[in-house]
């Protein structure tokens, strides 16, 4: 049996530099989503001044590839998420509430000494995930 691989791409969600890395690779019926921040699609401006905001951004961006990928982000079973200050963690959490039902993914949630820089303000939050498509019973919209 062959398992096909395969990049999942939206218009939504500005692709890398070539020969970087993939945002959200499918393989099967699983997708992995690369670590997302809130830098937007011209690939300098930092969207959201808080981490509130700026997840808001992240989690967006793994709805519109988890239904680029065939799937919904309720499709997300693991999340692993890098926060600037952890004592902000409440401010992730909100965002998450707004964009997920029923039982949360897996989580695991890391303090790190900083991350990438914008023109116009510092990346607070990074987000990553993977999602095992169809799982939730939710298609993404045709």
């Amino acid at each position: 049996m062959t398992i096909l691989k395969k990049r999942s791409s939206s218009p939504a969600v500005a692709e890398p530099v070539p020969g970087m890395w993939t945002n959200c690779m499918t393989v099967g019926n699983i997708a992995y989503i690369s670590g997302m921040t809130a830098r937007s699609n011209d690939r300098v401006t930092i969207q959201g001044k808080d981490e509130y905001e700026q997840s808001r951004v992240i989690f967006q961006k793994i709805k519109d590839l988890a239904e680029a990928a065939g799937g919904s982000i309720n499709d997300v079973v693991k999340m692993t998420i890098f926060v600037v200050n952890i004592e902000h963690n409440h401010l992730v959490w909100k965002a998450r509430q707004e964009f997920f039902s029923g039982d949360f993914p897996a989580c695991t949630l890391v303090e790190v000494k900083s991350l990438a820089k914008g023109a116009s303000a510092e990346i607070l939050v990074e987000i990553e995930g993977i999602a095992h498509i169809g799982c939730s019973g939710e298609k993404a919209a045709a």
